[in-house]
């Protein structure tokens, strides 16, 4: 049986909690308390056992990493009791060698401690609209994901009153012949004291472990760009007998923007303008993130100047400080459709012939 079992506490507890249960126990177990009562003594070995092994930091390491430090390497101890020339020894029942040492490697690895299931980290992707990617906030990404059961606190058992075990029928001992050989070792059920204070849990199956789905809240700070990853501690799967439980990881991912182009903290807008606000200049309002903002074009502006606006961009993820928004102009030309746009297009360009011409000479 366990040693933390046998004492009642946590496997995180202290040496001060051990030696708190250690005399709770001795004080009601103890043979000198308990004259004649065999059940008590040899529940009281088992205290005293499981005390000397978890006092001690380094036998209470080896029992933790899968060891035994109190029953040896072997595990429970087989005795040999007799001989029993009751029962028959020949015909298609009786016993071999092979049978018997099969009897006594299995009685010596029944009790190995099994090894601990390892946490696990998880992975999850949480996707986001540019707008909200801008904004940032709280977000829910849904996993499923592996956690101790709240039932019986991970243990795999829950405490109940005494009981006789029904394996060794109380006696703290199980027997078996081969031919008219008779074996006894510790019942591997109770430890050895003929007593079950535990009960496997029915709500994880005596795993410690049940699996379930559930919505875990992830914080994303305003600006964060598409393929950031962040760590959500304690929401992996989690891992038995002790072993941590594991971590969340979520990878962000934006959705392009239509409008904006993101460089760094920087963010890049093209602007269409008209022909006779290039020329003549003019007041254009382009979008930011969460506004407007007006840009003012000088006549002349040609197709491709770009204008910066300070502190229009992104916000940084780390400090909050915003970048800059580059606005480029693209001069759009007007459909000519009917007589009159041509005319006034060809007039404009007998008047304006010679600036085009000129630009050919430097």
């Amino acid at each position: 049986m366990d040693f933390y079992v046998i004492l009642g506490v946590e496997r995180t507890a202290s040496a001060s909690d051990m030696r708190r249960a250690y005399r709770r126990l001795a004080r009601k177990y103890h043979p000198d308390i308990n004259p004649g009562d065999q059940e008590s003594r040899a529940f009281f070995r088992r205290v005293a056992e499981a005390y000397q092994t978890l006092s001690d930091p380094e036998r209470r390491q080896q029992y933790d990493e899968g060891g035994s430090p109190g029953a040896g390497p072997a595990g429970p101890e087989v005795e040999f009791e007799g001989f029993d020339f009751s029962v028959a020894s020949t015909g298609e029942t009786a016993s071999t060698f092979g049978d018997l040492f099969a009897d006594v490697f299995a009685a010596s690895g029944s009790q190995a401690q099994v090894a601990a299931r390892q946490s696990v980290d998880l992975h999850a992707e949480l996707p986001l609209a540019f707008e909200d990617a801008m904004r940032g906030g709280t977000y829910e990404v849904t996993v499923t994901r592996v956690a101790h059961c709240e039932a019986c606190r991970g243990s795999g058992s829950r405490r109940v009153a005494a009981s006789r075990c029904a394996t060794c029928a109380g006696t703290g001992q199980s027997r078996w012949t081969r031919g008219h050989m008779v074996f006894s070792r510790q019942c591997g059920q109770c430890g050895g004291t003929g007593r079950l204070r535990l009960r496997p849990c029915g709500t994880c199956r005596a795993e410690g472990l049940v699996s379930r789905t559930e919505a875990i809240s992830v914080g994303v700070p305003a600006g964060v760009s598409d393929g950031a990853r962040f760590r959500v501690a304690g929401k992996g799967s989690a891992g038995q007998r002790g072993a941590p439980t594991g971590d969340l990881y979520v990878s962000v991912t934006v959705e392009p923007d239509p409008i904006f182009r993101r460089e760094g903290d920087n963010l890049h807008l093209i602007v269409p303008v008209a022909v006779h606000e290039a020329g003549l200049g003019a007041r254009v309002t382009v979008p930011t993130v969460g506004g407007e903002a007006t840009v003012r074009l000088p006549p002349r502006t040609p197709s491709g100047q770009r204008f910066r606006l300070s502190g229009r961009g992104a916000p940084s993820p780390q400090t909050g400080d915003p970048g800059d928004l580059l606005v480029e102009v693209r001069i759009v030309w007007p459909a000519v459709l009917d007589e009159r746009a041509k005319e006034l297009m060809r007039e404009f360009g007998r008047i304006h012939a010679e600036d085009v011409r000129a630009e050919l000479k430097r």
